[in-house]
Order: structure tokens, then C-alpha cells, then sequence
């Protein structure tokens, strides 16, 4: 059960293979950046006994246990991305220096005192805001998740058994967001009736671009500027980023600098070179917003070993960009029966949720798999599933079921099908 001295063991353990993940991408990087990154381990000086030894004094701003190792998985590139450790977190809410990364022209930095935003096209009053002037509009704060489409593709493509949860969908974040609703700032420049996309630009050096539709702007999009209570990290789009709930993450353009209204989609190039999604009958998926309900088994997973039998909790985390979750199943024999697992409180809608199922495992060969089911009724698909519909050479939206197989000596690994 959790809690127990084995659970705690094998937290080591994960924390470890985590942590070696993380240490062997950033060696790679120049000692400044190791150092920058924070992957230069601390010798922890600790006390024999600290009842008898005041502790450091009061701080600017808190670190984290030397005992306690968690990191992403930086590549270095300006051009990449860094992957949440999603199975060694506790709750949902993503905490801010490890969300997930995904850059296309590295980690823009912007001085917010000249920061601007431009609202033109096809408005009766274009208009450009400073991040103070943003910030008098009146805000409101949600939770939601926030995921790449590209999340599960290395699961998807290249299978293999010593894949870990933070390999597979570590393209995953649920945070706590502060902004402006987009619908706010729109009735400030008038909307003209031929308007029924938006043009979303970035103020990096890719210049990212993405054609939203105006329904979604006016539904329930942020201009964010604080995540967990605190301004936006630079990573995270500082100071502005544009956030549409549910939908995947590159359509929630950081470092915004420009809405244009439009009356038919931009077709930009990170909307054709990239983010359309082929198909096996010759044709092609585009504008594919929507993140389809999932759900991934977070413990037990790769490196876990089970030292014992007995009831051990299967733990995980599901979402949906329509809508909140309504249900997860859990099946511990390869998808043959399911039981219904146990949500935890609060369910909201496009957010992360946690499940959890008491297993009682009696040293057989063992696969665990978790189903997704959300407030429309969809379910998530089986492997064979998906890749009848979508196919070999789909490039996004990998929604899956994934599979963990229990060894008999209790190793658990990744499991491709069913």
C-alpha cells in the first residue's frame, strides 16, 4: 500500500533513473549551463542529529530538499524540448520550474517595461497595449492542462520496455493560470462581422504563428501572465502568453506580441510545414485542435521492481481538452475486464485529474493499462485503435492506451500493445 517501507524504496529508485535521464542530456552542456540548469549535485551538509543544530536562516526564495532529486530533461537545443518528471510528482498541479518545455527558437527574453501587444485587422479600433495596461482589464485565474501534440510520440514510434512515464508523455503540464479573457480585450477594438479567425504571433525568433477561430477566442481563451501565482517564467512565455484551454499546446502561443483579426485561416507555415497530421488514405488532418481524452499510468512503471506481493496502488493521472473527466477504468489482465478506478477531488473540466485502483498482485505476469472516459461519452482508444485511424505515419494527438507489464520478478516495464 502507500506509504509503506517498500513504496518509499522504489520511489528512491525512480527518482534515481529520473534524475540519470536528466544528468546524462545536460552533461552534454558547458559546466555554466550544468550550473544553470541546476544539475550540479549539491553535497548536502546535514547535521548528526538536527535537534541539536539550528538550521540556515530565513531566504530569498526556497530550494528544494538535496534529498529530493527531480528534474526535466533538457536537450540543449534552442530547438527542442524538456520533458516534466510527471511520475515522481504528487497532486496535479505542475510545479512551475518543471513544467514542460518546447521551444522553436529557444527561450525568448523580454524586457516587460517594452513589451507590447497589438490588436489590428479587421477591428474598428486597432489597438496596442503595454503589460500594465493588460493588466487593468479585470482577470480571472483557472486550472487547465496544457499539452504538446506532439506528447507520446516516442511511445508510439519507437516502443521500448525501459520507456518511463516522463519519456512517454512528459509533454504535459496542469498549472494554475492568471489572465485576461482574450473575449475581454476583443470588445475594447470591436470586431467586425467578417472576422472569424485571429492570427496568434509570437515574439521569439521563430516568430511562431498559429490561426485561431474566433469561437474559441470568445469562449474561454487567456491572455495569461501569471502561472502559480507568480509572473511567467521566461520558458513558460514571459510576460504574455496566449492560452486556449483543452487545445494542443502550440496554438497557445508564448511571448504574444500580435492578434490579428482575419476572416479565413493564415496558413502559415507552422500551420502547413508543420502540425498537420497525415493520414493513411492520402489525406491529411489540419487544425486538429482538440486534445482527445487520455489517461497514463504514473506508478508502478518503468524502473519499478515490486519486491513483494500484495496490494500495491496503481496511480495516474487523465484529462481531456472537451471536456471533464468523467470516469477512468483500470484493467490489471491486458485489457480482458476493467474495473472503475477511484477519482481524485476536484474533477475540472480541462484539467488534470488523478486516479488511483487497489491492485492486490500475486507474483503472475501482470499488464495494467488505464482508460479514459470524459464528459462526451468518448473513450480512449486501444493501440490497434488509433493506428487503424490515424496510421503508421501520424505525427500528433497520440492518445493510445499504454500498457505497463509486472514480471514475474516483479520488474515492471513499458508494454506496446495491446
Amino acid at each position: 500500500m502507500a506509504g509503506s517501507p517498500d513504496d518509499r524504496s522504489l520511489t528512491r529508485r525512480e527518482l534515481l533513473v529520473s534524475t540519470a535521464t536528466a544528468l546524462s542530456a545536460a552533461a552534454l552542456l558547458p559546466e555554466s549551463d550544468q550550473a544553470a540548469l541546476g544539475t550540479q549535485p549539491a553535497e548536502p551538509a546535514i547535521p548528526a542529529d538536527p535537534t541539536k543544530a539550528p538550521g540556515p536562516p530565513t531566504s530569498a526564495a526556497s530550494a528544494r530538499s538535496p534529498f529530493v532529486q527531480m528534474a526535466r530533461t533538457p536537450t540543449g537545443a534552442i530547438a527542442g524540448s524538456s520533458l516534466a518528471p510527471i511520475h515522481l510528482m504528487n497532486g496535479t498541479v505542475t510545479p512551475s520550474d518543471l513544467h514542460f518545455e518546447r521551444h522553436h527558437a529557444g527561450v525568448a527574453m523580454i524586457d516587460p517595461a517594452r513589451y507590447r501587444l497589438m490588436l489590428h485587422g479587421l477591428v474598428d479600433r486597432p489597438l496596442v497595449l503595454t503589460l500594465d495596461e493588460l493588466k487593468s482589464f479585470p482577470s480571472v485565474t483557472r486550472v487547465y492542462f496544457l499539452e504538446c501534440s506532439g506528447n507520446g510520440r516516442a511511445a508510439y514510434n519507437s516502443p521500448k520496455p525501459e520507456l518511463t512515464p516522463q519519456l512517454i508523455d512528459g509533454l504535459l503540464g496542469n498549472a494554475e493560470w492568471t489572465g485576461v479573457p482574450v473575449r475581454t480585450v476583443l470588445r475594447e477594438v470591436g470586431v467586425r462581422s467578417e472576422a472569424t479567425w485571429a492570427l496568434a504571433e509570437g515574439g521569439d525568433a521563430a516568430l511562431l504563428s498559429r490561426s485561431i477561430p474566433l469561437e474559441k477566442l470568445t469562449e474561454d481563451s487567456l491572455l495569461v501572465y501569471a502561472m502559480n501565482g507568480e509572473p511567467l517564467r521566461p520558458a513558460a512565455g514571459y510576460p504574455v502568453r496566449l492560452l486556449n484551454p483543452g487545445w494542443e499546446g502550440n496554438t497557445c502561443v508564448k511571448w504574444l506580441r500580435r492578434l490579428e483579426l482575419i476572416s479565413q485561416p493564415n496558413m502559415s507555415r507552422d500551420e502547413t510545414s508543420k502540425y498537420s497530421d497525415p493520414l493513411p488514405n492520402d489525406t491529411a488532418r489540419q487544425f486538429s485542435f482538440v486534445m482527445d481524452a487520455k489517461s497514463t499510468i504514473t506508478y508502478p512503471t518503468y524502473p519499478v521492481q515490486l519486491t513483494r506481493r500484495g496490494w500495491i496502488e496503481i496511480r495516474g493521472l487523465a484529462w481531456s481538452g472537451r471536456a471533464r473527466i468523467t470516469a477512468v477504468d483500470v484493467s490489471t489482465d491486458g485489457g480482458r475486464t476493467w474495473t472503475a478506478a477511484k477519482l481524485q477531488e476536484p474533477v475540472l473540466d480541462k484539467a488534470l485529474v488523478r486516479f488511483t485502483h487497489s491492485f492486490q498482485w500475486n507474483g503472475e505476469r501482470s499488464t495494467i493499462l488505464s482508460r479514459a472516459v470524459d464528459a462526451t461519452g468518448y473513450v480512449q482508444p486501444t493501440l490497434a485503435e488509433f493506428r487503424r485511424v490515424r496510421g503508421s505515419g501520424t505525427n500528433y494527438h497520440y492518445n493510445h492506451l499504454r500498457a505497463w507489464t509486472v514480471q514475474a520478478d516483479g520488474r515492471v516495464v513499458y508494454e506496446a500493445a495491446p
